[in-house]
């Protein structure tokens, strides 16, 4: 047993104040990914800053952004009429994310922020970089298949787990900071990080700041977004490729296209070389086929996961497919 602080703060100031001052210190909120790090021996942290009750869990809608706040269950966010109507694809995504008992304890700041379920990184026995770093990467020619085939290093090929956040870069989320310097509010494309040499650095956040809220731009391509994710059983299991996307068809040509990829590399995937290959282009399987080869060209994959290159480019033009025959958004 190591022993634990925890410390409940009354808002946000308190928040970045105790983060920023109390060496060792974790922010806890549903603890669906936390409490399990912990108990592998992965975290010890010497305090546990309570988030949870801060007042960051409400939804608010203006006329062009959805502002979800950060410590908005997953729960709430999948059955919210708006977020059902308007962007679909976030919904479906928190849907096929965990079971219904994770979802109502899971926050949508905790979502992003959670870490690789790489087989490697949670065996202590094995060499990991994010977990031990200079020890080596054991997932580089070992088993593999849930490694990501994009935007790997020499240092690590761990993918990140989260649903959610695909669909949110394919939507064009922005998220809200706060810490001792102020707040910011950065494309949710800048928050995660590539392993490059560094794979146990995962965000841009710095040591005094968290995640207080979501932005999402409300936008009419969105209504007809979907979620796919291709996983091993039908029910919590995370993605051995997932995608998000979005179509515009105009008389049968593309007009515009948003597809975002998940469980093929450490951070969610925007596919913008897809996306761009797919504007003013027909909108046929073999065009979409085509896009999604060009996106996967700079694919590496190791020994047991080479399927993904494959099933990565029948689940964009399965889904694509599905948006196009639905209509597409006008």
């Amino acid at each position: 047993m190591r022993p634990v602080d925890y410390l409940r703060p009354d808002d946000v100031q308190q928040t970045v104040e105790a983060i920023s001052t109390l060496p060792g210190a974790k922010l806890l909120a549903g603890g669906t990914n936390l409490v399990d790090l912990m108990r592998a021996g992965i975290e010890a942290p010497k305090v546990l800053i309570d988030v949870s009750r801060l007042p960051l869990d409400a939804i608010e809608i203006s006329d062009d952004t959805i502002r979800i706040g950060a410590t908005v269950s997953n729960t709430t966010l999948a059955s919210h009429p708006v977020i059902r109507q308007e962007m679909p694809a976030i919904a479906q995504a928190v849907l096929t994310g965990a079971s219904g008992q994770i979802r109502n304890m899971a926050t949508v700041g905790g979502n992003l922020m959670q870490r690789t379920r790489c087989l490697y990184f949670y065996d202590e026995t094995t060499a990991c970089n994010k977990r031990q770093p200079g020890s080596g990467c054991a997932a580089i020619g070992g088993h593999n298949r849930g490694g990501a085939i994009l935007g790997g290093s020499a240092s690590c090929v761990a993918v990140h787990p989260s649903d959610l956040a695909v669909a949110l870069r394919m939507a064009d989320a922005q998220v809200e900071i706060v810490g001792t310097a102020g707040s910011r509010l950065i494309p949710l494309a800048n928050l995660h990080v590539l392993p490059g040499t560094s794979p146990q650095i995962e965000t841009t956040l710095n040591r005094d700041e968290l995640i207080i809220a979501v932005h999402v731009p409300r936008s009419a391509i969105l209504r007809q977004s979907r979620y796919r994710k291709v996983r091993d059983r039908a029910s919590y299991a995370f993605a051995l490729v997932s995608v998000a996307a979005a179509l515009a068809v105009e008389d049968g040509i593309v007009s515009e296209a948003r597809v975002a990829l998940g469980g093929v590399a450490a951070k969610p995937w925007r596919a913008t070389i897809l996306e761009s290959a797919l504007i003013a282009r027909p909108a046929t399987d073999a065009e979409f086929a085509q896009a999604a080869r060009a996106e996967l060209a700079a694919a590496e994959a190791g020994p047991s996961n080479e399927f993904k290159i494959h099933l990565t480019e029948r689940t964009i033009v399965a889904v694509l497919r599905q948006l196009r025959e639905e209509g597409g958004a006008a």
